[in-house]
């Protein structure tokens, strides 16, 4: 499969769906109300959660996916894994979702703080959830198939089908049929099991076929050959939840719904930096555990260190233009001054931490393809114990500002302390050139060009040429970074020289 194809499709996708689901909020909020919204806020929380289950499983399928179509498997041996996991996944779905689904009421009377909404009608909301959660987590297997396959572009394509049934296709109903909680969950729940079962079909579509005279079964020993990998992700996976969703729990239980609902508004509109990074890393991750099991170790690091340049420059500029921006721009989609007041602050602070984050996550891919994440979860074990009390001291005593500020140092830490260790002992040699040469030029040139084009700017209060001066911080930011990047510097020219030499090879022909 073609990288880039694989690529370009991540992005389109991703792009398609983050813009579908920023730009619904609003109406959310309007039909539904602040409150209710809080809810939906909660709902992808609860999903966050419930991914501990995971177990670093579908990660791990991923990677066997790709080692597989890279030789380093036999047919039967990943049919076998497949059929494990399927059993796993079948078990935690059923026994996860019961335990939320018998939950609903402690939840709704004892940790959500509701004014308007009845709680039966919340408690009824979240057992919802908890039946559209367990069914989504079904597709978790299929969906790792199919990216380890590097079926990205068909994956892509049905990831945004789903999507706009989701966020869009809902709208109707909120507007001409039942604006409330239950109405939207039930919907939710309608194209969740829609997607599980594209995602079932399309997967066995593509699985190899095993001989006749083979038999898969419904054992767990296959996975005996994969636990220590999958357990290194698992831990990685539990360090991740804790660090950037702890925050969003304890808020969840100390803000009211409907103020829950508000934070929840903006730290999605933060979460589009790392989403803008999201496609690269999907293709990235199979391409690197293939290129390690074909032993070809140049080319792997070449292509880590050209992706590297692409992410800071996405996740910069992005990043640059929020949080310079974040006002006029929250103002300019809700409508509501005060609101966008007061989710402004935090919108710069997640925007920049999440820029960090993107940068942050290379080192894990490096140690992913390896199949070798010890250093991981000994890193892992130690913000544990230095940053999670931080996130929850500074959460309950400044509140989602606390939040923010946890957030930005966790991983400007990680950053600046951990990955020249990681570096060290899996790319020696590596490190000072990969932040002096990929990252450093292209985030200070998008953090320069975009602030000194805000300073440029009259700031006029006219919601179109708000609009418009938020566009050009970060068109300014993003050229300033295309510019500063050596890779993408090389590839532009080249592309130039070449269509300069065929123009002129055409014109002398033509002569």
């Amino acid at each position: 499969m073609s990288l880039k194809a694989n690529i370009i499709a991540s992005y389109l996708s991703q792009t398609y769906i983050t813009l579908a689901s920023v730009m619904v909020l609003p109406l959310y909020i309007r039909y539904m109300g602040a409150e209710a919204y809080g809810l939906v806020g909660f709902f992808t929380l609860l999903q966050v959660w419930f991914g501990l289950l995971d177990m670093g499983l579908t990660p791990m399928l991923a990677r066997e996916t790709a080692r597989f179509h890279g030789g380093g498997m036999d047919i039967l041996a990943y049919r076998q894994l497949v059929r494990a996991l399927e059993g796993v996944f079948i078990l935690s779905a059923v026994g996860g979702g019961l335990l939320l689904f018998v939950g609903a009421g402690y939840i709704a009377q004892h940790w959500l703080q509701t004014n308007a909404l009845p709680l039966q009608q919340v408690e009824t909301a979240i057992q919802l959830m908890a039946i559209t959660i367990a069914v989504r987590w079904l597709g978790g297997v299929y969906r790792s198939t199919l990216s380890g396959a590097e079926r990205l572009v068909e994956l892509s394509l049905f990831n945004a089908i789903i999507a706009t049934l989701r966020t869009v296709g809902v709208l109707p109903m909120l507007l001409w049929v039942d604006a409330s909680p239950l109405a939207f969950f039930l919907f939710q729940l309608v194209v969740t099991a829609l997607e599980t079962i594209g995602l079932w079909l399309y997967a066995y579509r593509c699985l190899p076929r095993i001989a006749p005279l083979q038999h898969l079964g419904w054992r767990f020993s296959p996975l005996k050959n994969v636990y220590r990998f999958s357990l290194g992700i698992a831990f990685a996976s539990l360090v991740w939840v804790l660090i950037t969703q702890v925050d969003k729990l304890l808020l969840s239980h100390l803000l009211p719904l409907a103020d829950y609902g508000y934070f929840t508004l903006a730290v999605l509109v933060a979460s589009s930096v790392t989403l803008l990074s999201t496609p690269i890393s999907t293709a990235l991750l199979p391409r690197l555990a293939k290129l390690d099991a074909e032993g070809n170790g140049n080319t792997l690091l070449q292509l880590y260190r050209q992706t590297t340049q692409w992410v800071t420059l996405l996740a910069s500029s992005a990043a640059v233009t929020l949080a310079l921006c974040a006002e006029p721009l929250l103002e300019l989609w809700t409508g509501n001054t005060q609101l966008a007041q007061q989710a402004a602050p935090i919108l710069r602070l997640y925007a920049v931490g999440n820029s960090i984050l993107a940068v942050c996550a290379f080192p894990y891919y490096l140690q992913y393809a390896k199949g070798d994440l010890r250093l991981h979860l000994i890193g892992n074990a130690l913000f544990i114990v230095l940053l999670v009390p931080a996130t929850v001291l500074s959460t309950l005593h400044f509140g989602a500002i606390g939040a923010g500020y946890a957030w930005l140092a966790s991983n400007l830490i990680s950053f600046l302390l951990w990955l020249p260790f990681i570096h060290r002992r899996f790319a020696p040699g590596l490190h000072w050139g990969w932040v002096g040469q990929d990252i450093f030029p292209i985030l200070s040139a998008a953090a320069l060009a975009g602030y000194g084009m805000q300073w440029l700017l009259p700031h006029n209060s006219t919601a179109w040429v708000q609009l418009a001066e938020t566009l050009l911080i970060g068109l300014s930011a993003l050229l300033a970074g295309i510019t500063a990047s050596t890779d993408l510097r090389t590839r532009i020219t080249t592309k130039y020289k070449l269509y300069g030499a065929t123009t002129d090879f055409c014109l002398h022909r033509h002569l």
